[in-house]
């Protein structure tokens, strides 16, 4: 079987961000299937160039870069980067042969045009994953005020979920807005987020990465990811003023439009022994970040729709055997409690947070279990492994041997020749 997927923000295993469909297409070719990624040249975590033309980043997983840009710039800008990729994404993947399903993934919305587009020459048709719901979280965040913009992109949504065949959620969180928006339960699936475990070593203490940070014997608390509005990393900081001379340190690991602004704040607050800020790593070197770590802490600004989410992060750090502090409500709440995890912390309260470090900080121990758990939770529920046998079930309900296209050679899709 041959799946093409489109995904402007896609990364690879050598880029910063979220894994989850490099992983899960490597599943795929393991098992003799081929897939097709066209992605974007941008990174859109940092907005710097991570690669161009094509490339086979494992065998049986083919990548296809087409010009983007930035999707960090102003509301215009993105617009026309999400019109630029969509039109290069399209002619490369019409480029493709023996294409048996396409895969569309959002946000950004926008994509699922070229991707439906592409499976109207696909025996399996189309396929939708709803990673985040966009535009909801930005009304919710006050980013975009509902109106004309909004109902335009949520009737669009509708139209895309009614061509799918199928429609694939990674949190269960979604499944009421789906039902909401009259999408059948039977053409739902949810393929949770989770993570690869057998990479992180939780006997490990990343002692490069602490000798880098200054850490010495001191208790680390590390944020991993976006630093954007969305994370309540305000937060953050103003717990680690609460601990000042306490021994604890806070890492903050990755990049993102709030990052000059929290630096900022943090040398206004006086932070500078106790807050470091770390450039985003590819997704391969975060292992031995975590291991570096003595806790992991994942946030998000207190609205409703961050209640429905299961971030990457979360399963990231549980795999690292690392304690989590939650400051997100919900249903990942539900995970790292259930599984004896991580403290919840009420979103938004700095000193509730400080108060959670400094008990993990007396009760080593007690922390170190709660790790322990989390890797044992992961392994049970959230391995990557799952998560490829659900995705090729699906896949292959669609798409049955009788229905496969032969495969044909490749036609060269030209990266930037391809825009």
């Amino acid at each position: 079987m041959h799946v093409l997927l489109i995904h402007q923000a896609y990364a690879g295993p050598r880029d910063p961000g979220g894994t989850r469909h490099f992983e899960l297409a490597s599943y795929l070719a393991s098992r003799g299937h081929r897939a097709t990624i066209v992605a974007s040249e941008v990174s859109y975590l940092t907005g710097t160039a991570v690669a161009a033309g094509e490339s086979e980043e494992v065998p049986g997983v083919r990548v296809i870069r087409v010009p983007g840009s930035d999707l960090h710039r102003s509301f215009l800008a993105r617009g026309s980067s999400f019109a630029r990729f969509g039109a290069g994404a399209l002619r490369a993947a019409l480029r493709v042969p023996d294409v048996d399903v396409v895969w569309g993934t959002t946000p950004p919305l926008p994509q699922l045009l070229p991707a439906w587009l592409a499976s109207l020459r696909a025996p399996g048709g189309f396929v939708l994953e709803e990673r985040d719901l966009w535009p909801e979280f930005a009304i919710g965040m006050g980013v975009l005020r509902a109106g004309a913009v909004t109902d335009a992109a949520l009737a669009f949504k509708r139209w895309a979920y009614r061509r799918a065949r199928r429609v694939v959620v990674n949190s269960p969180g979604f499944l009421p807005y789906l039902r909401a928006y009259g999408v059948p339960e039977e053409k739902v699936q949810v393929i949770p987020n989770g993570v690869d475990p057998d990479p992180f070593d939780p006997a490990a203490r990343g002692a490069e990465h602490r000798a880098a940070w200054g850490a010495d014997d001191r208790f680390v608390v590390l944020y991993a990811g976006a630093l954007g509005a969305a994370n309540a990393l305000d937060v953050v900081l103003d717990a680690a003023a609460e601990l000042r001379g306490s021994g604890a340190l806070f890492v903050l690991l990755g990049d993102g439009k709030e990052r000059p602004a929290l630096q900022r704040r943090a040398a206004e607050l006086g932070l500078d022994d106790d807050v470091r800020f770390v450039a985003a790593r590819p997704k391969d070197e975060m292992p031995g970040l975590i291991a570096a770590a003595d806790a992991c802490v994942a946030c998000l600004r207190d609205i409703p729709l961050f209640r429905t989410t299961y971030p990457n992060k979360v399963f990231d750090y549980m795999a690292g055997g690392r304690p989590v502090l939650l400051q997100i409500d919900g249903v990942i709440r539900q995970v790292v409690e259930e599984a004896g995890a991580g403290v919840f912390v009420p979103p938004g309260d700095a000193r509730a947070l400080a108060e959670a470090v400094r008990r993990m900080m007396a009760h080593p121990e007690t922390a170190r279990a709660m790790g322990r758990r989390g890797r044992d939770a992961v392994r049970a529920r959230f391995d990557r492994r799952l998560q490829g046998r659900q995705i090729e079930a699906l896949l292959e309900e669609l798409v049955p041997p009788s229905r496969r296209r032969a495969p044909v050679a490749a036609v060269p899709a030209g990266g930037r020749g391809a825009a």
